[in-house]
């Protein structure tokens, strides 16, 4: 069998997506006309009569007062007060959390640098009012002007109109479509910007949703679709393993690519060790007319499609995915009301005044006068006398008198009901603005949390949007963000900027090892939905006051106030938070960060010691001091000790030793010298002291001894 052509492979692909775009479109038509009809009534004066109702109030005031618009416009202002922003957690542990926030960091700097917010406001404000709102992901060159630059960024961009633009496929039954195999996006272009851009006739992809009453369709303009469909490569990889222990996984394609690859492996020691077949999900996109395959764009960065669908109301019903906003429950409480006001605006500008009925004989040559009576108030007004049957004048008086219209009593009724509807079904959010002067902040923000009950839905659904969003960033980005020694701009969580070097291994200021490479970073994401009545931070602050008032600890207080600082909101504040910030980072309350801790290490090293601080440590110096000479003492007593208890040892040793040469018969004469004694001591004690002891052989022993 012969390969197929080019040619005949994209008119597959044609015929493929319109095939495609007929069973996705068809089935939820008739929804999406709903939500385009939901947003045009809320958002386009005229809007509201449209249809069947419109043609019976031909010739007749159309009042409308859009109760809707104010309710959509608190729910589009809390969404803006209150950012949503996705969170990167790693999959493998602490030490890899530096590169989760890292992730964030780019992350921030290319929503900001794109001004996501348009993207993701848009599709939120179409989600809310109809029901259904988008927005896309998509690379583009950082430079585009320089022809050998190759780097990209991520850009977030709006998809207006998503609700008759964006039609994924029709069995993909998540609400993130992340299991779509295709999603099919029609752009509205104007024939000479086609011709500029693709250089033959135009031939309009079919678009099926058509609003013909206002500004829907043109003779000028032709559809564009971008086509996208999720393929599965396989592909086999090989595990090579060093002489160390280490493994590295190769494709095959990079084997063919690089042919002396495996000879420098085989010389260097490595070995291979296992062979594995994976199918590798990735997104071809192509640009479609109604005739042919525009252009074929290939395999775009990431494993999803790079379309973030956005949701008022979702559910399924009879198998088919339904979609509402807020507007969609109000319309007819809204009808109703402008109905009534319309008849009412028409029963008032119908003259109050009774007005006359008279012949027109009786008004002849005077009718300037009656025309201009409610201009000129005139005193009085000239009727002509009549003839009677003989021929006869005579004075008539008119005829009879209009009555002015009367207003039912059911209307009257009618319209209070309406107004309590209307209400009910858009959240009462009169109350919320209607605060009494005497009534407390826990009152008030119980009130405020109510009404946020009731749109909580739209905020949760937008949390979920912003979480495919990081997931679909991050996946473009393993594949973009590769380039080593590349010099990216991120963002921290407090707004500072950073500049970050992709694909290094650094360390941080506890020298832990840091490594910059994105491309294998496995990270889980999650995002907060927090109270939307008011700011997080006034709440936040309305807490910490009410802490402040239970606690009498000045430590306490200190840092409840330096907290209650740091979130209040306000012209010149900035400078203000970071002070206290740092107060805080000082006491230990709040963990610096890397930047802020090294800030901290040289302001201490370059400031002087204050006073106290100087009389503590001489005063520690002097403790010390003594606390050596007490010791230098007591080591000299103990030698001391040591040494008399020597001379006493070595004067035993003598004496034992002097006894031990005295013989025995000198011991004997020793005993009676002292028998003597004691018997002259019994005899005579007064003389005991006068004569010395004497012997026989007149040897004194004392002498002796």
């Amino acid at each position: 069998m012969m390969a197929k052509t080019k040619e005949e492979r994209l008119k597959e692909v044609h015929d493929r997506a319109l095939r495609n775009f007929d069973n996705d479109s068809a089935p939820i038509m008739d929804e999406r006309m709903q939500c385009v009809q939901d947003r045009r009534f809320v958002s386009i004066a005229g809007a509201m009569w449209e249809g069947s109702l419109g043609n019976q109030f031909e010739n007749k005031p159309k009042i409308e007062v859009n109760k809707i618009a104010l309710a959509l416009i608190r729910i589009f202002n809390e969404y803006r007060n209150n950012r949503i922003e996705a969170k990167f957690t790693s999959k493998e542990g602490k030490e890899y959390d530096k590169l989760a926030d890292l992730c964030a960091d780019l992350y921030r700097a290319d929503n900001q640098d794109c001004d996501s917010d348009e993207a993701k406001d848009n599709a939120f404000d179409e989600a809310t009012a109809g029901g259904f709102g988008a927005y896309r992901l998509r690379c583009v060159y950082e430079n585009e002007e320089d022809d050998e630059d190759d780097r990209q960024r991520i850009v977030f961009e709006p998809i207006t109109d998503a609700d008759t633009s964006v039609y994924f496929d029709i069995n993909a039954k998540r609400q993130d479509k992340s299991d779509a195999m295709r999603c099919t996006i029609i752009n509205a272009m104007s024939i000479d910007a086609y011709k500029s851009e693709y250089g033959d006739d135009p031939q309009s992809w079919p678009k099926d949703i058509y609003q013909t009453e206002f500004d829907w369709t043109t003779p000028d303009i032709v559809y564009v679709a971008e086509y996208y469909e999720v393929e599965h490569k396989k592909e086999k990889f090989q595990i090579w393993e060093s002489l160390t222990g280490e493994k590295e996984k190769y494709s095959i394609d990079e084997f063919e690519e690089t042919t002396e690859l495996k000879d420098e492996l085989t010389i260097t020691g490595w070995r291979m060790v296992s062979e594995k077949s994976i199918k590798r999900r990735c997104v071809h996109k192509y640009i479609l007319s109604g005739g042919k395959v525009l252009e074929d764009c290939g395999i775009i960065a990431g494993k999803y499609i790079p379309i973030v669908p956005t949701y008022g109301k979702r559910f399924y019903i009879d198998n088919i995915e339904r979609c509402v906003g807020h507007v969609r429950l109000a319309k007819d409480a809204q009808r109703l009301k402008n109905m009534q006001l319309s008849r009412l605006a028409e029963i008032s500008a119908l003259s109050p005044i009774e007005k006359p009925i008279v012949t027109p004989e009786q008004i002849s040559g005077h009718q300037l006068m009656w025309q201009e009576d409610n201009i000129k108030n005139y005193p009085y007004l000239l009727i002509n006398p009549v003839t009677d049957m003989n021929g006869n004048e005579t004075i008539s008086a008119p005829v009879g008198y209009t009555k002015p219209p009367s207003i039912p009593p059911a209307m009257a009724a009618l319209l209070q009901v309406t107004e309590q509807d209307i209400g009910d079904i858009l959240g009462n959010q009169n109350q919320g603005e209607q605060i009494t002067a005497n009534a407390s902040g826990r009152a008030v923000e119980l009130v405020q949390n109510k009404l946020d009950m009731q749109t909580y839905i739209y905020m949760s659904n937008a949390a979920k949007a912003e979480k495919l969003a990081a997931k679909i960033w991050l996946s473009m980005a393993k594949e973009v963000y590769v380039e080593d020694g590349r010099k990216m701009k991120g963002i921290k969580e407090n707004g500072e900027k950073e500049y970050i070097t992709l694909n290094q291994e650094l360390f941080d200021s506890d020298g832990n090892e840091v490594s910059t490479d994105i491309s294998d970073a496995d990270m889980d994401i999650s995002v907060d939905v927090g109270a939307s009545s008011a700011s997080k931070r006034q709440s936040t602050t309305r807490a910490l006051r009410e802490m402040m008032a239970v606690t009498q600890d000045p430590e306490t207080l200190s840092v409840l106030s330096a907290m209650a600082i740091m979130n209040t909101d306000g012209e010149g504040m900035g400078q203000a938070r970071e002070f206290f910030r740092m107060k805080l980072i000082k006491m230990g309350v709040i963990k610096p960060t890397e930047q802020e801790a090294q800030r901290l290490a040289e302001e201490a090293k370059n400031m002087p010691p204050d006073a106290n601080t100087v009389y503590l440590q001489k005063a520690a110096e002097q403790a010390e001091a003594e606390a050596k000479k007490a010791n230098a003492d007591t080591v000299y007593k103990i030698a001391q000790a040591e040494n008399t208890q020597a001379k006493t040892d070595e004067t035993k040793a003598n004496t034992i030793r002097l006894l031990q040469e005295i013989d025995s018969a000198k011991i004997d004469k020793l005993l009676q010298l002292l028998t003597i004694i004691d018997k002259q001591n019994v005899s005579n004690p007064q003389s005991e002291q006068q004569q010395p002891p004497t012997v026989t052989n007149g040897e004194q022993i004392t002498g002796e001894v």
